[in-house]
């Protein structure tokens, strides 16, 4: 995997991202979260929007800590009632 991830780094010019452990495990939880919880494409996408997050300064955690709490405690009907 970390080879796959810094290959990408290098192809899209983004030599100077680190993507650490921790941060790598967070990524994935997001994805994992997405795809059990609402469904499988969301995780994809769940995490690109993530990502747009991180870019606009918010820190990585705390956006995968609050995708989790939303993931963990989707129910698509009670969503559909507000």
């Amino acid at each position: 995997m970390d080879e796959w991830v810094q290959k990408v780094l290098s192809e899209l010019n983004l030599e100077g991202i680190s993507i650490t452990p921790g941060l790598m495990k967070d990524i994935l939880a997001v994805a994992r979260d997405a795809a059990h919880n609402v469904e499988r494409p969301a995780a994809p996408l769940t995490t690109y929007l993530m990502g747009i997050a991180v870019a606009q300064g918010a820190d990585p955690t705390l956006v995968a800590d609050k995708i989790g709490i939303l993931a963990t405690n989707w129910n698509p009907k009670e969503e559909s009632q507000n």
